[in-house]
């Protein structure tokens, strides 16, 4: 897996700082963007966990330490994300209905989507 890197400017690099690092990362089909300490909604993933449980992404796509960036192709090697589970719920009710005038066709469906909300712990 070959890496890019990217120098910033140099005002943006000062403006940056250790504060402003971040990674994107690939979990339940979708991308997220991720700073230490930010608490995140991601899909359930499979396995027993517990809140307080710990997470380890491994699929991280981009990461800006605020004085360089570094982009997978399609992901950075060795690099991981580290994080701790917070809550592990079910989202609001997703209703569906089929229904077809005159023929005494009604169909419904409900749903609930699980999910984790996590806080990120650290970018490596």
């Amino acid at each position: 897996m070959a890496t890019k890197k990217a120098q910033n400017t140099p005002e943006k690099a000062a403006n940056a700082g250790n504060p402003g690092a971040f990674a994107v990362i690939a979990t339940g089909g979708k991308q997220y963007k991720v700073k230490a300490g930010q608490i995140i909604k991601i899909e359930k993933m499979p396995g027993e966990h517990k809140v307080g449980g710990k997470i380890v992404f491994d699929k991280v796509l981009l990461v800006e330490d605020g004085a360089e960036t570094t982009v997978g192709a399609p992901f950075i090697a060795g690099s991981k994300v580290e994080a701790e589970i917070t809550e592990i719920g079910r989202d609001a009710k997703v209703m569906v209905v089929h229904y077809k005038q005159k023929s005494k066709y009604f169909k419904k469906y409900v749903h609930r989507q699980p999910f984790f909300k996590v806080a990120i712990k650290s970018i490596a």
